[in-house]
C-alpha cells in the first residue's frame, strides 16, 4: 500500500473533502458514495460519516486503490 502525505493548514478537514483534495475521487458525489458503501477506513476502522473530521496524525485507507493518506 502506498502512502501519500497530505498537509492541511486548518484544525481539520472533512473526510469527503479530503478525498477530493487528495485527488482520490473526481467529485464530492463520488466521495460521498464510496464513504456510504463502507469502502474507506479512518485509523483502521470503517467510517460511514462523510463529515468525519480528519485531523493531523490521522490515517485514511482506501484499500481498493492501495492508498493510505497520512495527514500532516
Amino acid at each position: 500500500m502506498k502512502q501519500q502525505e497530505i498537509a492541511i493548514h486548518t484544525d481539520f478537514i472533512k473526510l469527503d473533502s479530503l478525498l477530493k483534495f487528495a485527488g482520490c475521487v473526481e467529485t464530492g458525489g463520488i466521495g460521498k458514495e464510496i464513504i456510504a458503501e463502507g469502502r474507506i477506513k479512518v485509523n483502521g476502522e470503517v467510517c460511514l460519516m462523510r463529515g468525519k473530521k480528519i485531523r493531523k496524525g490521522d490515517r485514511v485507507q482506501i484499500d481498493e486503490i492501495g492508498t493510505e493518506l497520512v495527514i500532516v
